[in-house]
């Protein structure tokens, strides 16, 4: 009998940025340190880097993010306080995507989807290795002066995908590509700024205002009438259209930025983008998608539970041919729906129509 994934914590966070950290890394500590234990065989294995040579390197963003964003900078170290942990522990696993120049197997499927003038979905598959999906969390972020945020994230990160109240929703691919530039934003930073955003536009201006961000990576973004594949690099952005389907779909390599050296990386990224397009405009074409109330499961059981070329599917599937350590699968999928009548999210944590995932959680969930 295949077991159920559990359900992940639900953290309600509100108040000034060091009183939203510290919270959290009370909330989480257990999860917050075992991410530092994961986090540091990874390094080791996939880097040959101790987890003092990362607290080094974390210290070089430490200072960007103080310098940029001082409020998020502030949360980290309150996240680290009520965590029991050094501030250099959260920086490091909030800009390890960039210490790591991409060397872990990251996966993911996203795709934005023009619904109606007014409404916008947003979905992904986050595809990472087994070994940090016990420290996921499900958070709700209150700030003063700005949207609430809902998102999933791990354990000790203040950025990641989900939406916020005002309607902005952000998915990722992480990109493998060269250089990386540490006085720029980390990745999950920018995705944080990005949910404090009023809309598409000012995400976009607030990430071009304070310098860009420091590795290859692309967020999609949306809101209820816009949506927009942001290529970002430290050396040049490339923003996609949506296709004549009204979709941007994306998956771990670059369609258009060539501003930076990426080397071949997963051979299955070009195969999964195709098959992500195939499928969901096949959805539009049969007009499967006419039903409102049924878009969501739709996409979870035609598109992101798709198992073609595993175990680089859509859906990824566990290598058993690579250490465990370095093994990826899909963790979690999300569909968001980004409207001013019904907006929210549905997920299921685990890998979809495999059996294992979760029932399917809210967001708002209260």
């Amino acid at each position: 009998m295949q077991l159920k994934i559990e359900e992940p914590p639900k953290l309600v966070l509100s108040g000034t940025p060091r009183e939203i950290g510290f919270s959290h890394g009370q909330q989480l500590q257990p999860q917050i340190k075992s991410q530092i234990s994961i986090y540091g065989e990874m390094f080791r294995v996939n880097c040959n880097m101790s987890w003092d040579a990362v607290r080094r390197e974390a210290e070089q963003f430490r200072a960007t993010i103080e310098r940029v964003t001082p409020h998020l900078h502030e949360e980290m170290q309150g996240i680290a306080d009520g965590a029991g942990v050094e501030l250099l522990d959260i920086v490091a696993l909030n800009c390890r995507s960039e210490i790591t120049f991409g060397k872990f197997t990251d996966g993911c499927t996203s795709l934005s989807w023009k619904r109606s003038e007014n409404t916008r979905i947003l979905a992904q598959n986050w595809d990472f290795t087994p070994l940090v999906q016990k420290n996921l969390a499900f958070m709700e972020i209150g700030q003063g002066g700005k949207p609430t945020i809902y998102m999933v994230a791990e354990a000790g990160i203040v950025g990641k995908i989900g939406f916020n109240s005002a309607g902005v929703g952000t998915c990722l691919n992480a990109i493998r590509a060269h250089p990386c530039v540490s006085s720029k934003l980390p990745i999950h930073v920018a995705l944080r700024l990005c949910l404090e955003s009023m809309s598409v536009d000012d995400a976009v201006r607030k990430l071009e205002s304070l310098g860009g961000v420091g590795s290859s990576q692309h967020i999609l973004i949306a809101d209820r009438t816009s949506s927009l594949g942001l290529e970002l690099s430290p050396l040049g952005n490339v923003y996609l259209q949506p296709d004549e389907y009204g979709m941007v779909t994306h998956t771990n390599h670059f369609l258009e930025n060539r501003y930076v050296y990426e080397p071949p990386w997963l051979s299955g990224s070009p195969v999964r983008l195709a098959r992500a397009r195939q499928l969901s405009r096949e959805l539009i074409d049969n007009g499967v998608l006419e039903e409102d109330s049924i878009v969501s499961q739709v996409l979870r059981e035609r598109v992101f539970s798709d198992i073609y070329n595993a175990p680089q599917s859509v859906c990824a599937q566990e290598d058993m041919t690579r250490q465990q350590i370095a093994r990826t699968c899909t963790l979690f999928n999300i569909v968001m729906r980004l409207d001013p009548e019904s907006l929210g999210a549905e997920v299921v944590v685990g890998r979809p129509g495999s059996g294992e995932e979760t029932a399917v959680m809210k967001m708002p969930w209260h």
